[in-house]
């Protein structure tokens, strides 16, 4: 989904431009799907799906050097790889090769499948195999998916899949072993790469993952590059040594770093600076919490809090006077020891301080760089605001609900002292010019806007600056449920794609009803589902407004164990189950995701709720509903797992100025 908003994004002093058509890299996705009766043929798995012939990361035409497909679930398999988009056209064939015996493989019926462009060739859209003893034939779906990817949005895939390479609380070994190894032609960089140690690198790589048994020899012999999506949706990345560098994801990631600089290690503080009621406090807030829900140790230091606790809440504007010698003393101090409990709290493991206070002059600017000197990184960002409408809005807002005028019961009166608190900072206000800085001009009236940038470089201050390119102010609901009760959900089995039973072909009724109701007035409102079934099934009866399926909306992918009852995997795996529940955030089904995974894959997803200005229903599962709902309530990253989100309810999330409201709706009892 694209994330772009109205807003013009002026760089200065960043540094480079945008990617071209022609930097592009096209990411193929290749998937086959048993179309038989799954439950009589549950012994189909045993026959692997391959892929040969002139694709890159294959280059042989000979079937003992096919590859394996990964498998997605029990009856589908996928193989993902990137290509230039000019890459011309590529001809290959599937086979089946038996899982345990050394029987001969089973060749794709009928003529080569040609590759032009990231599209299929002709509509075959099925593979059929014939069994050799009983000439009995199979029909495997067949589907693909091209998109075009940036060098840059495949180095952050490359890093997120770093992220999970640490070892697991649970095993105590990493999900995945990857071997570093220098590496000729990309120097310089930290770049890690499967190997086998008993050929040459570039003609293998093995892959092992914890919790399988199985291990797969990548051949890549003509030079190409593997990304497979096996652990939820992070790459896992194989380079031969001829790839010409930028031709793939790893060289993309080695150049992506030598540009941007590697993902930071060190702490940084987010310093507001801007008059008052401009919104700091707002989008100190929702930073916070976006952080947080990355995985970011985030926290939120407001110099207000301190000047109260320190100097009481009757403070009027004669406080707040440049000429008021004891006030700026006053002031500059709470600041100060903000500023050193920030500094503490880093030294302590904390990642990201949000320090939030007007710092409209430039020697309080000064003062905190100096305090910050060889302790952490400071980006300042800056708020301007220039409708009236928007800082009368703030201004009443301000004097509701700030503690400054708790005990101030007339509104005229708290308007005019605020006021002219106001103008004490306007005479001596200076905009940021030094140092790193964002500022965000005219972002949240909702009349399109400006964002300036200056020295900012690195992993997440870009994911800073992109976060806060899509947010504003305009209030909307965003309303969240589960899919109606499936076949799979009576059986107790997890995963899959089956449709509704009874009682959630009711719901979706109920839901329809509801939604039609509720949303009557709201022309631009959108239903979004995953695309599994049971959720698309879910919103058929809602009414005329667009339906948009997200791929990252799917269920937690169980891997292995798709399909089981957890009683099942109690008795098969027993290690597994008790893995899982030891530390459910953070355990990772065998060639499958965890939540850790499942909040990764969603990123793209809250970041365009907070770019929708209309409503929107997400119609999804319960894993991927925990993760969002955590994000919206700043919930703990250790409770996700553990969020109620039962079936057939409704949770309406009110986007609003004064935060976020939640209300929750029972449709079916």
């Amino acid at each position: 989904m694209g994330a772009g908003g109205s807003k013009a994004w002026e760089k200065s002093g960043a540094g480079g431009e945008g990617e071209g058509e022609e930097d592009m890299q096209l990411y193929v996705s290749l998937n086959m799907e048993w179309s038989g009766d799954r439950d009589r043929d549950r012994d189909q798995p045993l026959l692997i799906p391959h892929v040969y012939g002139s694709l890159p990361l294959v280059g042989s035409w000979d079937p003992s050097k096919a590859l394996a497909l990964e498998r997605e679930s029990t009856f589908r398999w996928e193989i993902s790889f990137v290509a230039p988009p000019n890459h011309g056209t590529l001809d290959f064939k599937f086979l089946l090769k038996p899982k345990h015996s050394g029987s001969p493989c089973i060749i794709e019926e009928g003529i080569n499948r040609l590759l032009t462009g990231g599209a299929l060739h002709g509509d075959a859209q099925s593979a059929f195999f014939r069994l050799p003893e009983n000439n009995e034939m199979l029909e495997y779906l067949v589907y693909i998916k091209a998109d075009k990817v940036s060098p840059f949005d495949l180095a952050a895939s490359w890093r997120a899949y770093q992220k999970i390479l640490q070892p697991s609380t649970v095993r105590r070994v990493p999900d995945i072993s990857i071997d570093s190894i220098p590496v000729t032609g990309l120097e310089d960089t930290d770049v890690p790469l499967s190997y086998s140690h008993n050929a040459h690198l570039s003609e293998l790589a093995e892959y092992k993952s914890v919790g399988t048994d199985s291990s797969a020899v990548r051949h890549t012999s003509q030079g190409g590059l593997l990304v497979d999506r096996g652990v939820g949706s992070s790459p896992k990345t194989v380079q031969s040594n001829a790839m010409p560098e930028a031709a793939g994801a790893v060289a993309a990631a080695a150049v992506a770093d030598r540009m941007l600089g590697p993902k930071e290690h060190q702490q940084m503080a987010i310093v507001l600076v801007g008059l008052p009621a401009r919104g700091k406090t707002f989008t100190a807030a929702k930073l916070t919490r976006y952080l947080r829900w990355l995985g970011h140790d985030t926290k939120h230091f407001n110099v207000g809090k301190y000047r109260r606790l320190k100097h009481g809440l009757n403070q009027t504007a004669d406080f707040f006077r440049a000429d008021n010698q004891d006030g700026v003393d006053a002031r500059n101090e709470v600041a100060a020891l903000a500023m050193e409990d920030m500094l503490s709290w880093m030294l302590e493991g904390g990642q990201v301080g949000i320090f939030d206070a007007t710092n409209s002059t430039r020697k309080r600017r000064n003062m905190l760089m100096q305090m910050a000197e060889g302790k952490c990184k400071i980006i300042f960002l800056e708020t301007i605001c220039n409708d009236q409408a928007v800082i009368e809005q703030n201004i009443c807002l301000k004097i509701r609900q700030s503690p400054d005028y708790a005990n101030q019961p007339d509104l005229a009166a708290g308007m005019e002292d605020f006021k002219n608190r106001l103008s004490h900072y306007e005479k001596v206000y200076e905009p940021v010019e030094e140092g790193s800085y964002i500022k965000m001009i005219d972002t949240v009236s909702g009349k399109g806007g400006q964002m300036q940038i200056n020295n900012i470089s690195g992993y997440l201050p870009g994911r800073i600056v992109f976060f806060l390119v899509n947010t504003h102010l305009t209030p909307r609901p965003i309303l969240l449920t589960r899919h109606g009760e499936s076949r799979d959900n009576v059986r107790g089995r997890i995963g899959g794609d089956s449709v509704l039973s009874e009682a959630g072909e009711e719901y979706a009724m109920k839901l329809a009803d509801f939604v039609n109701k509720r949303l009557r007035y709201e022309k631009t409102a959108c239903i979004w589902t995953s695309t599994l079934q049971r959720t698309i099934l879910t919103a058929q009866h809602i009414g005329e407004f667009p339906k948009i399926q997200w791929r990252a909306l799917d269920e937690i992918n169980a891997g292995v164990c798709d399909g089981m009852t957890y009683e099942e995997i109690k008795k098969n795996t027993p290690e597994e189950y008790d893995a899982r529940k030891a530390d459910k955030l953070r355990y990772r089904y065998p060639r499958g995701e965890s939540y850790l995974d499942v909040i990764q894959r969603l990123e793209p997803v809250i970041i365009e709720l907070e770019r929708q200005r209309a409503p929107v229903v997400v119609i999804a599962h319960q894993a991927v509903l925990r993760a969002l709902y955590a994000y919206f309530a700043d919930k703990p990253l250790k409770e996700v797992p553990h969020i109620e989100v039962p079936l057939h309810s409704m949770i309406e999330i009110q986007m609003e100025v004064t935060g976020v409201h939640e209300k929750i709706y029972k449709l079916v009892n």
